[in-house]
């Protein structure tokens, strides 16, 4: 027994590392195409637009990713309930390091004309798919191999995306420096995508250390599709999952997206307003581990319901902050934005996107739900960036966040606490996420 014990911690050791290194360099490679478009590709895949409408249409391609991830969610998720979660990450990783490397190599508008945004868009279209096949997978290693604390062990996936964050904003202001103002346009944003292939090695040899969850194991295959799994036994929970996670996604393509192209506008260098970035998702990090973790004691529907809620507050605070011109506002705009207020939105939903869902439907369930969610961060920058074009004032925004936050609340209310059930007993999984007593 202790010999299994420690075989089972082991495990579970090697598969929180492995997700949080996978999400790492999933969201490096995404997140470095989101603050790439921010302050890169309107001058190198759009030049020949106004420079805000090239924001615009730069913003555009960034939401093709993000409207590619439930297909990435549903085709990944339909093999990962069938044949087991570990294979499929190593599929998904790999398609997300290749991509990257082919968008470090790509020509630009001014050397092959039209076809520059094109294969731009198919290659962002390719990372959202890898992506939303690559953040079900990866939770679900560390919950179903977790026996305890399945919130804190769940949200190093999600705390993954900010330290991708941190990664890319990082690589970008890194080879700015290297390459100066003219050198970074012309070839030092490649750098950082390139890097790309490292990171790929040094993943795939970890993701290769992990066993497939025992949860999985010990289930019994569906008779019908995953898909038609979920649709036919869990479709409240799919609709509340996209729901709650919606205005926490929305709300996380402005602090991490939206906000460069703003701050930029409103008079900050690019290097300040990066700075600040990187502050802000070191600070998620630390968020989104310690608000996970306090779902665990006093449920995730707590947690979620206040982060919303400070959240729709937050909103109408962002903008003054930045519109003041001072560097001390602007971090502390971004820092308890990202790092406490969305975090505390964000933190648990790994754990709770996982509790909503059967076993051999779960992969499926909690992909498709967390990335139709997942549109809100990309569709956000595009909605906004076009409000902000024709109004000139950036309250119609904070409106939208806000509401967009109260969707949550409504949803997160109307759905069960999850938190003490186990993973294992799909039977008692019912339509509001509670367990039924047998």
């Amino acid at each position: 027994m202790a010999e299994a014990d420690a075989r089972s911690r082991t495990q579970l050791r090697r598969a929180v590392l492995s997700s949080y290194l996978g999400s790492v360099i999933e969201y490096y490679d995404f997140l470095l195409y989101a603050t790439a478009s921010a302050v890169v590709f309107a001058k190198v895949f759009f030049s020949t637009l106004d420079p805000l409408v090239g924001t615009v249409a730069s913003f555009g391609t960034l939401a093709t990713g993000y409207l590619a991830r439930p297909l990435g969610g549903v085709l990944f998720g339909h093999f990962g309930d069938r044949v087991g979660r570990k294979k499929m990450l190593v599929v998904t990783m790999t398609l997300m390091g290749v991509v990257s490397v082919l968008i470090g190599v790509l020509p630009t508008y001014a050397q092959i004309g039209v076809w520059a945004p094109v294969l731009l868009i198919l290659l962002r279209v390719l990372q959202g798919v890898a992506v939303g096949g690559e953040w079900g997978g990866a939770v679900l290693m560390s919950a179903e191999h977790a026996t305890s604390r399945r919130g804190l062990w769940a949200s190093f996936t999600n705390a993954g995306a900010p330290s991708g964050m941190v990664l890319s904003t990082a690589a970008l202001a890194g080879a700015a420096a290297i390459a100066g103002e003219d050198g970074f346009l012309t070839w030092g944003w490649r750098i950082p995508f390139l890097l790309s292939a490292v990171l790929l090695a040094v993943g795939l040899f970890v993701r290769a250390r992990v066993e497939e969850t025992p949860v999985f194991a010990r289930s019994q295959g569906p008779s019908t599709p995953p898909l038609l799994e979920v649709l036919r036994r869990h479709p409240r929970n799919l609709v509340l999952s996209i729901g709650i996670g919606f205005g926490a996604f929305v709300a996380q393509g402005v602090l991490t997206t939206f906000v460069i192209a703003y701050a930029v506008q409103a008079g900050f260098a690019r290097q300040t307003v990066l700075n600040a970035l990187t502050v802000s998702s070191v600070a998620a990090i630390v968020g989104i581990i310690g608000f996970a973790a306090l779902s665990d004691r006093v449920g995730r529907r707590p947690v979620v319901l206040v982060g919303a809620l400070a959240m729709t507050v937050w909103a109408f605070l962002l903008f003054p902050l930045v519109d003041s011109g001072s560097t001390a506002l602007l971090v502390l705009a971004v820092v308890v934005g990202q790092g406490i207020v969305h975090a505390a939105m964000y933190g648990p939903l790994a754990a709770l996107y996982t509790e909503l869902f059967s076993t051999r439907a779960r992969y499926t369930g909690a992909s498709l739900g967390y990335q139709i969610a997942g549109i809100g961060a990309g569709l956000g920058p595009v909605v906004f960036a076009s409000v902000l074009q024709g109004t000139g004032s950036p309250l119609l925004v904070s409106v939208v966040i806000a509401a967009c936050c109260l969707l949550t609340v409504g949803c997160i209310l109307a759905t069960g606490e999850t938190s003490r059930r186990g993973l294992d007993d799909d039977a008692h999984v019912t339509e509001t996420g509670r367990t039924r007593v047998a």
